[in-house]
């Protein structure tokens, strides 16, 4: 019988090069006589690194066919890596499962380039609809109106359907409307954010276009508030998202260390007003 596919892991580099996995369970008793290591391996972990240490992610066979299948449709919006010999043949395409989540944040980051801001948040729109058969929206606004319990649900979804992309997160209670309800999610540190380190692909690629989906394709609204300080973010379904222009995030400046496209001299990241 074939193996299973090894559901995705997570550990964390420490300062000395190692590699560390948070515990979700109590240790084996470790035998006598094994030799000590530097590397403590549990289970999958639900906690990522802390801010300033990457977070390294061992994805399994159904989170690198989700990269794959996202990726490829964004490669249609992508501009084309300069290949070094241009009369080279073509590389082959690459299957789903051979894509992994720096190659999706490359496609991501490619396809920002050449595009204004609203031109980069409707490709990532095209890309969601194209994921979804025909007439999906229409069919979730009947299933899923705007009540308490379908952004509860939803909320629930989030956390085991969008770990590969944005890494561990836990439902949360928040305030609508000044009725209490489990519809928050919070997303302990970004993997998309953590990956890219670009202000700009958080806000264009991620936090608006979804918004926006989730808003006004499917009807039910969403809000989600990245913290820059330790790339977390909340998200907020029955929250309307307020306009650009009056969310915190249209003041924050670039990454400078961490963005390779970033203008450290700007006090605002200037592909949020693009």
């Amino acid at each position: 019988m074939a193996a299973l596919p090894r559901p995705m892991e997570l550990c964390f580099a420490t300062r000395a090069g190692t590699c560390q996995r948070a515990p979700t369970s109590m240790p084996k008793k470790r035998r006598a006589g094994a030799s000590s290591s530097t590397v403590r391996c549990v289970a999958t972990a639900t906690a990522p690194a802390p801010m300033g240490e990457k977070t390294e992610y061992r994805d399994g066979p159904l989170e690198r066919a989700f990269m794959g299948l996202f990726a490829r449709k964004m490669e249609k919006y992508a501009t084309k890596k300069k290949q070094p010999q241009p009369q080279s043949p073509e590389p082959e395409k690459k299957a789903v499962w051979d894509w992994d989540y720096e190659s999706f944040v490359d496609v991501s980051r490619r396809v920002m380039v050449g595009r204004t801001r609203a031109q980069q948040q409707e490709a990532v729109r095209e890309v969601l609809l194209s994921m979804l058969p025909p007439g999906a929206p229409e069919q979730f606004r009947k299933l899923f109106p705007p009540t308490r319990w379908a952004c509860e649900f939803n909320a629930a979804l989030t956390v085991p359907f969008f770990r590969w992309l944005v890494g561990p997160s836990e439902v949360i209670e928040v305030e609508i409307d000044g009725v209490r309800q489990r519809s928050g999610v919070l997303i302990k540190k970004c993997r998309y954010l953590e990956n890219s380190g670009c202000v700009g692909m958080c806000v264009n690629m991620c936090k608006i276009p979804t918004q926006d989906f989730f808003t006004n394709e499917f009807g039910l609204p969403l809000t989600m508030n990245p913290n820059f300080e330790d790339m977390s973010c909340e998200m907020i379904y029955g929250q309307v998202p307020p306009p650009l222009e009056e969310d915190p995030v249209s003041k924050q400046p670039c990454y400078p260390n961490l963005c390779s496209m970033s203008t450290p001299s700007a006090p605002v990241c200037p592909k949020l007003q693009a």
